[in-house]
């Protein structure tokens, strides 16, 4: 076999030089360290740097799950809002109607009158339960401190013998939907008493009373 026929090994590429090319390639574009830091305590910099981005990452989690949590249910507890307020003038109507009736005629009804009354009575009070388990609830100002985030003064009364601003009278019930008012209650309202403040039941002591409803 001749010299011309003999495989030559000068152009053959060889592995370790290629390997060493390609390291030094990869460390001449890795971002020169800065002299004088520690490459422990950089590590241990970027270590604390991941952390307080993941500790915040969950705390807005967490945030986006407590809204979310709360506009659903503020979305179940209100949906019923238009459709209590309309229930309303329906129980204002049962009202009227019990009222127009004067007692010595109610006293003197025969039984077919009675049991016609005895129904609009449960009637209403069937209603103003269905109501309440759908959160709308009754305002009972009477004897207390005019709140004008609950009530809605109509006129006056003089009365020297209950403090100034109090409700004497209710014209109209109001109601209440969880946190929000439903419809303010019509009252009417003292003047002339003392200026002490009357006890006011209608909401607690710090409470957000909201009017959007």
């Amino acid at each position: 076999m001749s010299d011309e026929t003999k495989p030559t090994q000068d152009n053959q590429p060889d592995p370790q030089a290629a390997a060493a090319q390609e390291a030094a390639e990869a460390a001449a574009e890795r971002p020169a360290a800065e002299p004088g830091v520690d490459p422990t305590e950089a590590l241990k910099a970027e270590n604390a740097d991941l952390k307080d981005r993941a500790l915040r990452a969950i705390a807005e989690m967490e945030n986006l799950r407590r809204r979310t949590e709360k506009e659903l249910k503020d979305t179940r507890q209100y949906a019923v809002a238009g459709f209590a307020r309309d229930m309303l003038t329906v129980s204002d109507n049962l009202r009227r109607a019990l009222e127009f009736l004067p007692d010595e005629d109610r006293k003197n009804a025969d039984a077919g009158i009675a049991s016609l009354i005895e129904g609009v009575e449960m009637t209403e009070r069937e209603l103003l339960n269905q109501l309440e388990k759908n959160g709308v609830k009754k305002l009972t100002p009477e004897g207390q401190k005019f709140d004008p985030n609950f009530h809605q003064a109509m006129f006056e009364v003089p009365n020297t013998e209950v403090p100034n601003n109090t409700v004497v009278q209710v014209v109209q019930a109001g109601y209440v939907i969880g946190e929000r008012v439903l419809r303010p209650a019509m009252v009417g309202v003292s003047k002339g008493g003392p200026k002490e403040a009357a006890v006011s039941n209608t909401a607690e002591p710090g409470q957000t009373v909201d009017k959007s409803a």
